[in-house]
């Protein structure tokens, strides 16, 4: 039986603590669905964070030193990322005064025996020592026939460019 006069012992958890109606600061180590991205600062409940957050190293207590660190990375995250975003308009702006030839074998009415695709201009492209991956062409269909078409080239969504495709009839061997 115990005593009334006895008291319990009150435990101290490191970490965060709280009632059950205030939040807590916390620093995401990883993305969580619902609540943000990785190096986002989010405020969560304190069982939230104490026993799932922090114990399975999703996330950190945002100390002021964290929120400081935080804040300096990504004050140079956004700095490297305009330097990209200038260089990707440089291209896209050299791309625009560039125009690709493609020889294909073609019929006499002009139509191709195969077809040009995303893979064929990113490959001339790359060949003119422009760093143009497959998925960055936007075509609405394959090429089947010769001519010049206008290909849209999406480096970034700031970063966008229209070359011009010829589609020329392959040069007769022997």
């Amino acid at each position: 039986m115990t005593s009334p006069t006895k008291k319990r012992a009150r435990t101290s958890r490191k970490g965060v603590g709280g009632s059950s109606n205030s939040f807590v600061e916390v620093l995401l180590a990883e993305p969580i669905v619902g609540q943000g991205d990785r190096g986002e600062i989010v405020r969560v409940r304190p069982g939230y964070a104490r026993n799932y957050l922090l114990p399975m190293g999703l996330a950190t207590v945002a100390t002021e030193n964290n929120k400081r660190q935080v804040a300096k990375h990504q004050e140079r995250v956004n700095q490297i990322e305009g330097e990209r975003l200038k260089t990707l308009k440089t291209t896209a702006d050299s791309l625009g005064r560039y125009s690709v030839t493609l020889e294909a074998n073609a019929n006499e009415e002009g139509h191709l025996y195969g077809s040009i695709v995303q893979t064929d201009i990113s490959k001339a492209l790359k060949d003119a020592s422009f760093p143009v991956e497959p998925d960055q062409v936007k075509l609405e269909g394959p090429l089947k026939e010769l001519g010049m078409y206008t290909v849209k080239i999406e480096l970034h969504e700031k970063a966008k460019a229209d070359v011009k495709v010829w589609v020329v009839p392959a040069a007769a061997k022997g």
